[in-house]
């Protein structure tokens, strides 16, 4: 939200933005459970459309072709390594079960190697249905912000970033490695075990 403010504001060139969700609940876009909605409401409302591009997911038809369309202009570029788009960034969350986008723990799709876009019919949080990005696609990223807020994270965050020395499964979360950098955002509670 600080982007909003001045003086980032009127220094932002939001023409040269392209937004894409990395996934989302299969809900109409008003709905309290829309990604869209929230982004919509705390940010994105307040920059003009007509100066930002975003691309929401059609919950029916997903606009694979309008993305298809997107990367073979060139605004997003795709990965040398991978073939896979390469975007600027990609802003994360994690659950407190470790899954990032719509990609749970134990979760078939965790090892989706060849679609950009999926969809889940069970995830295990509310609502079931969703669309997301593949790690793929997340892994070929140039930058990622994973963004983590609560003290009911704190768990996840030790056993993803701490030395905890068993051998299990790695979370959705220790999955995520772009070609760029990583950061880490912690508020001081998803941080108080480390």
């Amino acid at each position: 939200r600080k982007l909003l403010e001045p003086p980032y504001i009127d220094s932002i060139e939001w023409s040269k933005w392209h937004v894409f969700w990395v996934d989302e609940r299969v809900v109409p876009k008003d709905h309290d459970d829309s990604n869209y909605k929230l982004a919509f409401d705390l940010f994105l409302s307040q920059v003009s459309s007509s100066h930002c591009n975003f691309l929401t997911f059609n919950v029916v038809a997903l606009h694979l072709e309008r993305m298809n369309a997107t990367f073979g202009r060139e605004v997003i570029a795709k990965s040398e390594a991978s073939g896979f788009p390469k975007f600027d960034l990609q802003l994360l969350g994690m659950g407190p079960d470790g899954h990032v986008a719509s990609l749970f723990p134990g979760h078939p799709l965790c090892k989706e190697s060849k679609k950009w876009v999926t969809h889940i019919l069970d995830s295990p949080k509310p609502p079931p249905e969703r669309i997301t990005f593949t790690f793929p696609v997340i892994n070929s990223s140039a930058n990622i912000a994973l963004v983590v807020c609560g003290g009911g994270k704190a768990d996840v965050v030790q056993r993803a970033l701490g030395n905890s020395g068993k051998n299990e499964e790695p979370l959705p979360c220790q999955l995520v490695s772009p070609e760029g950098e990583l950061k880490w955002f912690l508020d001081k509670a998803a941080a108080s075990k480390l």
